[in-house]
């Protein structure tokens, strides 16, 4: 059986880009630009291909071939 979900996650894509971005309190303005950077590519990326405003994820669920898939977001 195959079915979808749709995950409503606020600030789950933000905080994991932090986190995968980690700037120490002490790094210089360009540590913090170029990780400021990094987290804006990232999540204009993942708005663009999978997330919806930024918290909507949906996945599908095949029961039969025991697989889990992110589905695209539609242009």
């Amino acid at each position: 059986m195959k079915f979808r979900v749709i995950m409503k996650t606020p600030d789950a894509l933000e905080y994991a880009l932090m986190t995968a971005y980690p700037v120490e309190e002490s790094a210089s303005q360009e540590a913090i630009e170029v990780a400021s950077k990094g987290i804006e590519d990232a999540m204009e990326l993942c708005e663009r291909k999978w997330f919806r405003c930024g918290e909507l994820l949906t996945v599908e669920i095949d029961t039969e071939a025991q697989t889990c898939v992110v589905v695209p977001v539609r242009e």
